[in-house]
């Protein structure tokens, strides 16, 4: 099952910038282990599926977070269409990561199987990422 939201005010929006650092959701707030961004990026609903799904099949016993929420349509015009006449219509939806924003946590399991679901799931996604815990924090 694919995230998206239920329903928007706005159907399309604005490409934005994607620059600077996380100033929210930088922390781990509800596991013990996580996988936090390295680059600003779009993350699509297919890549955080992909890589929860990794995650879940070598977490066997414990709890999987997913802090990064695609919130963000994407738009795309047909191929060989002619400029003009508005916008195209949503392809897919994207979360918005900025630098130090943290995609997954994970709770009750020991760093070993942590650090290696967590290394599954940053194969699928599109940046780099570092692999955190709250020992290392301290």
């Amino acid at each position: 099952m694919l995230l998206m939201p239920k329903r928007v005010k706005y159907r399309k929006s604005q490409r934005g910038r994607r620059k600077g650092c996380a100033q929210r959701g930088s922390s781990l707030a509800f596991g013990d282990f996580g996988l936090q961004a390295m680059e600003n990026a779009w993350v699509t609903n297919v890549q955080i599926e992909a890589a929860r799904v990794a995650i879940s099949r070598n977490v066997k016993l414990g709890k999987v977070f997913i802090r990064a929420y695609p919130d963000k349509p994407v738009t795309k015009k047909p191929a060989e269409t002619r400029m003009g006449k508005g916008k195209g219509m949503v392809e897919h939806w994207v979360a918005v990561v900025k630098k130090g924003k943290i995609l997954f946590e994970v709770e009750g399991l020991p760093e070993e199987i942590a650090r290696e679901s967590m290394r599954l799931a940053a194969s699928k996604l599109p940046i780099p990422t570092r692999f955190i815990s709250r020992k290392s924090l301290l």
